[in-house]
């Protein structure tokens, strides 16, 4: 399952020493290494983006409509071709590390053709995934299109130009899903409305588009930049701004009026199904929708009687919802007065970490760092969140935090181990940077398990020193409780009958969070049901691997050689990954 954080994006570049490499298999087995190599040689064609995004420039001027019927069509064919031959391998003549590859193949194939036959192409975008929102990420000369050469200029002058194509299938598609009754939730659509109209720039030399062109580099001769400058203006009065202005009015003046007034998928045609696919894919595990709510209803009940005793070494005699808006409402929890010092706030806690980091990982990633504040247009909807890098590309893994307003803006630890450091960059980046993987494996993932390693990152802050006092504890504690939360109003609202007003309270009642904060928390869970379970199902699965290898190894327990076997593979499926785990603690006890 191709890169779960951003569906358009994986992350680096093909060598010619990683194809030799996956060509050549250690056990012997030649054709399921090739067959993965071909798999992953045209899943790029047909996802030019994510092949951008991983540092391959070959489809840098390619754009797909990725949603049609008729796209589709050409996705089953791969997957149908690919599982066919797969099915000739003999998984019992493997070595381990093959299996790993087998089933990996193999679950993918399986979720991505299942995929396919649900509707969810009806709605091709919603106000926190999709490519309306991803193109200036893209094209602002600081994302994941290269902007080095005159090439990579007039590449993204191609891809670009699809947009007005991209938006008017979109239109299409929305109006087939009004027709059926498949529509996003009236508050999603709100929030998708004022995207739209950020996007359009009457001057467009104020554009997020055109920013590359300010930063032209200076060995481009004055006929390309002249040229190039031209072009770019001309894309984006005669393109760009046409376009979002199309999906502007569509949304405002056609969409909005039939959007339904509904939160779950549950009461979409055939939304059960759809549900229930979005728990397997996200958590890779089989647990129904009961089992998540249940599940999450425990972690809250834990979760709370830990508060308690927080409270009580607190001294504070008031309940938990008093001292919630007391942590809420403070003005001492909120000391910043810029964007910047917000930033250096992060940038502070890096360098606190770092001592630890040292005894619970021996290898880290060479993948450079750095912290920035979300892009206006887009902070409103935004959550802190992780953009991997290219080490070929010279490309930094990027903490990105939103900041609407600085005044109600706190600095959050645990965000910054989750999303930076030693969460996803290091997750990721190793991931990455194991050019003994496959290429598909190096690229790959589950939710579960990145998700997951993220909340088990964010666990490992008293032990890294920076739980440093029982306010900073209790908040994060609360964000613990953010992610037990999840699985109780996600399966809420999708399985449950639950309304967007509802699971806004039980996560106001239940975790020191404001209202402004958890606006945009539900209504993210609204339209991209299931990927909420991930974290806390995926860190529960981590911990307890934790707790079987110390109380079976004892003192030969080691925590950095566990973190390492844990990351070392990459992004497994939670099953794949505890056979691998069970393997090495068996291993480290002979």
């Amino acid at each position: 399952m191709r890169s779960y954080l951003l569906p358009l994006a994986a992350l680096l570049t093909i060598s010619s020493f990683t194809v030799c490499a996956q060509k050549k298999d250690r056990n012997g087995n030649q054709s399921l290494l090739q067959l993965m190599y071909d798999y992953d040689e045209a899943s790029l064609k047909l996802d030019p983006i994510s092949a951008t995004a991983r540092g391959d420039n070959r489809y840098n001027h390619i754009l797909f409509i990725d949603f049609t019927d008729s796209f589709r069509l050409e996705q089953e064919k791969l997957y149908s071709r690919q599982w066919n031959s797969l099915m000739t391998v003999n998984r019992s003549k493997l070595g381990d590390q093959d299996k790993i590859n087998y089933d990996l193949l193999k679950l993918e194939l399986e979720m991505k053709r299942e995929a396919l036959t649900l509707k969810t192409n009806l709605l091709p975008f919603n106000q926190s995934r999709g490519l309306p929102l991803y193109l200036p990420l893209f094209g602002s000369g600081t994302g994941l299109h290269p902007f080095k050469t005159v090439t990579d200029y007039d590449n993204w002058l191609l891809r670009a130009a699809v947009f007005p194509a991209w938006s008017d299938s979109a239109i299409a598609y929305f109006r087939r899903g009004v027709a059926g009754g498949f529509v996003h939730p009236k508050a999603v659509v709100e929030k998708m409305i004022p995207q739209m109209a950020d996007l359009i720039k009457t001057d467009p030399t104020q554009s997020l588009f055109f920013q590359p062109i300010n930063k032209l580099p200076a060995d481009f001769s004055e006929n390309d930049k002249q040229r190039l400058t031209a072009s770019y203006k001309k894309l984006i009065t005669e393109q760009l701004n046409p376009a979002y202005q199309k999906l502007y009015d569509f949304l405002q003046q056609e969409y909005l009026p039939k959007a339904r007034l509904t939160s779950g998928y549950g009461s979409l045609p055939g939304g059960d199904k759809i549900y229930n696919f979005f728990i397997r894919y996200y958590t890779t595990t089989n647990l129904s929708a009961d089992d998540v709510f249940n599940t999450g209803l425990s972690e809250v009940r834990r979760i709370k009687a830990e508060m308690e005793k927080v409270k009580i070494e607190l001294g504070y005699t008031g309940t938990l919802n008093e001292l919630f808006a007391y942590m809420k409402s403070d003005p001492k929890f909120y000391p910043y007065k810029t964007e910047e010092e917000i930033l250096n706030a992060y940038r502070a806690i890096q360098q606190r970490i770092e001592p630890g980091l040292k005894t619970m990982f021996n290898h880290t990633p060479k993948t450079a760092f750095e912290i920035r504040q979300v892009e206006a247009f887009r902070a409103a909807s935004a959550t802190p969140h992780h953009m991997a890098g290219s080490l070929e590309n010279n490309r930094p893994g990027i903490f990105y935090v939103p900041i609407v307003n600085v005044s109600t803006t706190s600095v959050e630890v645990s965000f910054f181990l989750h999303e930076g450091i030693p969460g996803h960059h290091y997750q990721q980046s190793l991931q990455h940077e194991n050019t003994s993987l496959p290429t598909l494996r190096r690229y790959s993932g589950n939710a579960a398990y990145g998700e997951g390693w993220g909340l088990y990152a964010e666990s490992l802050g008293k032990e890294l020193g920076v739980y440093t006092d029982q306010y900073q504890y209790m908040r994060a504690l609360g964000w613990e409780m953010h992610r037990a939360i999840r699985l109780v109003v996600d399966a809420g609202m999708h399985a449950k009958g639950w309304s967007r007003e509802q699971a806004i309270k039980y996560m106001i009642d239940n975790e020191p969070i404001t209202e402004q904060a958890a606006v945009p928390e539900i209504e993210r869970y609204m339209s991209v049901p299931g990927q909420a379970l991930s974290y806390k199902i995926g860190e529960l699965k981590i911990k307890e691997l934790r707790a079987r290898y110390s109380k079976q190894l004892g003192t030969s327990f080691n925590l950095a050689a566990f973190h390492d076997a844990l990351l070392m593979d990459g992004n497994l499926p939670l099953e794949v990954l505890e056979r691998k785990m069970d393997a090495w603690a068996k291993q480290k006890k002979k």
